[in-house]
C-alpha cells in the first residue's frame, strides 16, 4: 500500500480529552497491555490465524458493546480501537477479569490503523455505534464517515462483509445513509431510506437506554460491500 503522509491530516473525527485515569484503568493499562494490545504501527499487523473472523471496532467507549459481543462470539477475533486512555484501561480490566482470549485494541487514530495496519480483505464486518455527530454545520468535516472512510472501509472489508453503524442523531444518520446509497461498490441491507434493524448482536448500552427512555430515537445502518467492483491496489484476489 502506498505510503500515507500523516502530517497532512490535520481535521480528525476525535478530540484528544485528558480525562482522569483511575489507579485501576492505570494499572490495567501498565500490566495488561502487554497481552491485550497491540501497538501502533506503519505496517500491516499480523493477526492470530486461530480464529473464524475478524471484526472491528471503531470508538469502543469503554468496551462494553465489544466485549458483550466478543463474549457471545468466541470463535471471532475482536479488534477493538480507541484514542482515549480511560476507556481502554476499563475494557483491559473487563478482558482480564472474563479471561477473553478474542479481543485485542488499539490505542490509536482508526483512520490510520484501516490506512495502515489492516490488510486488504481482511475483516469480516466492521462496527461503528454512536460516533461523535458533530452536529454544528461548521464541525461537519470532522465527520468520520466521508469520502477517505468509505474508501478504506471497501479496502479492508472482504466482499460481502458488512460496516454496521448506529446513531441516535436522525440528521447523522441521513448523512451517512445517502453517501452508502451513492457508492455503488456497497450494497443496502436496509430500507429503501438505508435505515434497518438492530441485528440482536448489538447490546444496548446504558446510554442507549437513558435515550430511548427520553423519547430519543437510534437508527443502524448496514452496507455490504459489493461481491463485485473495481480491483483494488495491492490484492491478490478479484474484489
Amino acid at each position: 500500500m502506498p505510503a500515507n503522509n500523516h502530517g497532512n491530516r490535520s481535521i480528525r473525527s476525535f478530540v484528544r480529552r485528558s480525562g482522569r485515569i483511575t489507579p485501576s484503568q492505570r494499572h490495567a493499562l501498565d500490566n495488561y497491555w502487554p497481552t491485550y494490545g497491540i501497538d501502533y504501527a506503519e505496517t500491516v499487523v499480523a493477526l492470530p490465524a486461530r480464529f473464524d473472523s475478524v471484526k472491528l471496532e471503531i470508538g469502543i467507549g469503554n468496551g462494553d458493546a465489544l466485549i458483550s459481543m466478543a463474549t457471545a462470539d468466541p470463535h471471532s477475533l475482536y479488534l477493538g480501537v480507541e484514542v482515549h486512555e480511560p476507556g481502554i484501561g476499563r475494557c483491559l480490566n473487563h478482558i482480564e477479569q472474563q479471561q477473553l482470549q478474542n479481543v485485542r485494541l488499539i490505542k490509536h487514530d482508526a483512520v490510520e490503523v484501516l490506512q495502515d495496519m489492516l490488510a486488504t480483505e481482511s475483516l469480516d464486518r466492521v462496527f461503528l455505534f454512536f460516533p461523535d455527530p458533530w452536529h454544528k454545520k461548521r464541525h461537519h468535516k470532522r465527520r468520520i464517515v466521508n469520502q477517505v472512510f468509505r474508501d478504506l472501509l471497501y479496502k479492508v472489508l472482504k466482499p460481502g462483509a458488512v460496516i454496521h453503524i448506529a446513531t441516535d442523531w436522525q440528521d447523522y444518520a441521513e448523512w451517512i445513509a445517502e453517501q452508502f446509497l451513492a457508492d455503488a461498490r456497497f450494497t443496502n441491507q436496509g430500507n429503501l431510506e438505508g435505515f434497518a434493524e438492530s441485528p440482536s448482536y448489538r447490546p444496548l448500552t446504558r446510554f442507549e437506554q437513558r435515550g430511548r427512555r427520553l423519547g430519543h430515537g437510534v437508527w443502524d445502518l448496514l452496507f455490504s460491500r459489493a461481491l463485485t467492483g473495481p480491483k483494488i491496489p495491492g490484492s491478490s484476489s478479484p474484489a
